[in-house]
């Protein structure tokens, strides 16, 4: 139902972008029209056997304690009104903010919303609800185990074994990247050491990719100007040192999928921290081998744009298409669907985007 309404959909921009000149784009909206708070960040997004779900978190701005979490749903013909399902009110009355909700439908379920609580990144903890069904309401939140974040920014994957493998990172004692794994459906969950020491590499925020049985390879975020990558073959209990790609990275999140066809689709802000307008581009790029990167689609191009185009969420629905959303000027979510099979690819070179 979903597919058919996405497709047969007229195309739908509502600014200017340089999305209007790519056969691949089905659609691109606003997640909303009216936002509900002045500020709005980090959205993910799901598909459930009643459509898609999607979260973020806001309120004032980052780090103000009114800040919630808000979930929103597209059952084929729109989305519904946004609705906050999550604040950081203590027991003891105390207002503390939300942060970077990660949505997740394990095989079987329930669904799944992960989401931070606290004053800052380095002192946040981990929190979990679930619904049952398909993001209409939600259980009463639970606080993870201490030394469990869940996943920090990107959506997990899970091992033909069942096994959830989740990326995360803290930001307390440099940014360290560390894997969290659950083998009951994310009821119990370990974590393995950090898999780099803050300094030489600092990163966070690591989106996960399966080339195949249990090969894993990690890409994120990092304060080095570029994307950093690593490769586990043993499901994610162990990875290999973190490495730089030549992909560029403005110090700020990204996301990536495995797409049916074999092939990895990611979503990244391609400039560095030295660039003007550092988050007034967003891209999207796809591999074959999560190592030589093809430009595929430019989603946004706008230096002077004040807040920029950020910390995309994507995902492959079961009928094919790519859904990305991500924060449109800190204002609203942007949703943006792709039929990945139309996509004009030209290979990136030494990190440049072609022209």
């Amino acid at each position: 139902m979903i597919a058919e309404l996405l497709v047969t959909a007229s195309l739908t921009l509502l600014l200017p972008s340089p999305q209007a000149s790519s056969p691949a784009i089905v659609r691109s909206e606003f997640i909303y029209e009216t936002p509900p708070t002045p500020q709005c960040h980090a959205s993910t997004i799901v598909e459930t056997p009643a459509g898609l779900v999607a979260a973020w978190f806001g309120g004032e701005h980052e780090k103000h304690p009114d800040v919630k979490i808000w979930v929103a749903r597209h059952g084929g013909t729109q989305w519904t009104a946004p609705v906050a399902v999550a604040d950081g009110i203590q027991a003891d009355g105390t207002h503390l903010p939300t942060w970077n909700p990660v949505l997740f439908l394990p095989r079987g379920g329930p669904l799944l919303l992960f989401y931070k609580v606290g004053p800052s990144p380095s002192e946040w903890w981990g929190m979990v609800m679930s619904s049952s069904d398909n993001g209409e309401t939600w259980s009463k939140p639970r606080r993870l185990p201490d030394g469990i974040l869940g996943p920090i920014k990107d959506k997990p994957v899970q091992l033909k074994d069942g096994t959830i493998v989740a990326g995360s990172s803290t930001e307390n004692d440099g940014w360290r990247v560390h894997m969290e794994r659950s083998s009951d459906g994310g009821q119990t969950w370990s974590a393995t050491p950090p898999l780099n020491d803050g300094k030489t590499i600092a990163a966070i925020q690591p989106t996960l990719l399966m080339p195949g049985g249990n090969t894993l390879q990690a890409l994120g975020r990092t304060r080095s100007n570029r994307i950093f990558t690593t490769e586990s073959t043993d499901g994610g209990k162990t990875w290999t040192p973190l490495t730089l790609t030549d992909l560029p990275n403005p110090n700020a999140g990204i996301d990536a999928v495995t797409l049916a066809d074999g092939r990895y689709l990611l979503v990244y802000n391609h400039t560095t921290q030295s660039k003007d307008g550092e988050r007034g581009v967003l891209n999207v790029a796809v591999s074959r081998d999560g190592k030589a990167w093809d430009a595929a689609l430019v989603l946004e191009d706008d230096r002077a744009a004040p807040n920029g185009f950020s910390y995309p969420a994507v995902i492959q629905t079961s009928d094919g298409l790519v859904h990305i959303t991500y924060t449109w000027e800190r204002t609203r979510v942007r949703h943006v669907v792709i039929d990945p099979a139309k996509l004009t690819l030209k290979p990136i070179t030494n990190g440049a985007w072609p022209r």
